[in-house]
């Protein structure tokens, strides 16, 4: 296996991870003095606490296969900020990233957020490569994030769970009311979300939007099939026995939200057919969910970094991947509820490996190990993340398998360990 030392993420110059702020003004601003380029294309907008990502890139795959480029803005990164500017699949590149970031902070006349910079920065780029849409995840929540200045044709809400609990609210109903910010009048609404004070929130926004509203297990529905597969029924059509390139079960629900979205894109005259889905369902690549980045031992990296995203892992790791072993490299920040996703993995028989990212906000490796213990009898406090996973192999057999998770700072800094960044 490579082994390259791992490079530090890169960022816009003059740029770090900044602080958080909810709100429109900035950048609404920014973008009008850059010439409102979000204005000029069509845009589906997708939020969540979990799947978001999963479920743009599938929707911009499908895009992609129908002949239509799109744009695809997605955070955060792994490895270089130009992951997450994307046109017909590729990213921004090098020349293009600091042209841009060179007119963007020529526009900068107020303070503004990494995060708003770099939306900035991606919706000039989709305007300057004249795509006809445009594919947006959202960073955080949905009412005030940096995203929502568009009117997107189609909003996805994949699921909601308690999170960022001090920007967006205490209870699942007041975090349901800021995602739901995402829907806008004359769009459509699609949800995977079942929690009943969650549908209602969103039920109740899409009454007074006037918008309709189309829920996974309700409009839309999915038959698994035991061979993997799965079958979609829609609003008006019916696709049986697809296959999705992405791994685990949890990610045909994230599916189904992009095939109806493809559905309503289809009637509003976007050219998207049977084919063009099936393709892009099987030729979607999400890095850092469920990857596998080598065989015998197998490792697996999976961006789990919250209690339903590793719970959801866990749920895989019972049902979807035989091994001999398993040793789990876990790397979690502080400000996450790490306790009650340790809990969730009490479930696994497994080694624990606990360790640390290269991120000011990350949990002490033995602090973490501390935690892990109470659940694993196995457990090793390893601070360095490469030096994590140079131990987990040390002790791996050839059918054992090696699971990393619990904050995408960590998976980027293993991929890189691999020499495997897709830019």
């Amino acid at each position: 296996m490579p082994m390259t030392s791992p490079p530090p993420p890169t960022f816009p110059p003059s740029f770090g991870p900044a602080q958080i702020r909810l709100g429109l003004g900035p950048i609404k601003r920014l973008l009008a003095r850059l010439g409102d380029p979000q204005e000029r294309y069509r845009t589906v907008l997708v939020a969540g606490t979990n799947g978001k990502g999963s479920v743009s890139a599938m929707v911009a795959e499908i895009l992609k296969q129908g002949g239509v480029r799109a744009g695809l803005y997605t955070s955060p990164h792994l490895i270089d900020f130009r992951e997450r500017i994307r046109v017909g699949g590729r990213p921004i590149s090098r020349a293009q990233a600091q042209t841009l970031i060179r007119e963007v902070r020529e526009a900068v006349t107020e303070d503004v957020t990494y995060f708003e910079f770099l939306t900035a920065l991606a919706f000039t780029h989709f305007a300057r490569e004249a795509v006809p849409w445009a594919v947006l995840e959202v960073g955080m929540g949905g009412r005030l994030d940096a995203t929502n200045v568009v009117r997107p044709a189609v909003s996805i809400i994949s699921n909601i769970a308690l999170e960022h609990r001090d920007y967006l609210g205490r209870s699942l109903r007041d975090i349901a009311r800021e995602k739901a910010g995402v829907v806008k009048t004359g769009g459509v609404c699609l949800t995977a979300a079942t929690q009943t004070a969650v549908r209602d929130v969103l039920a109740e926004t899409c009454r007074r939007c006037r918008v309709r509203l189309l829920r996974l297990g309700g409009e839309i529905r999915i038959r698994r099939h035991a061979d993997g597969s799965f079958s979609y029924f829609g609003p008006k059509t019916a696709l049986r026995r697809l296959r999705l390139a992405l791994a685990g079960r949890h990610q045909q629900a994230n599916a189904a939200l992009a095939v109806g979205a493809a559905e309503i894109l289809s009637e509003r005259g976007v050219p998207l057919d049977e084919a063009a889905i099936r393709r892009g369902l099987l030729n979607v690549h999400w890095e850092g969910r469920l990857e596998t980045l080598q065989e015998r031992p197998r490792v697996v990296v999976d961006g789990a970094h919250n209690p339903a995203g590793m719970a959801a892992l866990v749920r895989s790791l019972r049902t979807d991947f035989s091994c001999a072993r398993l040793i789990l490299i876990l790397g979690i920040l502080q400000d996450k509820d790490y306790a009650r996703m340790i809990r969730q993995t009490a479930s696994l028989d497994a080694t624990i490996i606990a360790t640390r990212p290269r991120n000011e906000r990350a949990l002490p490796a033995a602090r973490l190990a501390e935690a892990a213990a109470r659940w694993h009898s196995r457990v090793e406090a390893v601070e360095e993340p490469q030096e994590a996973l140079r131990r987990a192999l040390l002790i791996a057999g050839p059918h054992d398998l090696v699971c990393v998770a619990g904050s995408l700072y960590l998976i980027g800094e293993i991929k890189a360990c691999f020499g495997r960044v897709s830019l």
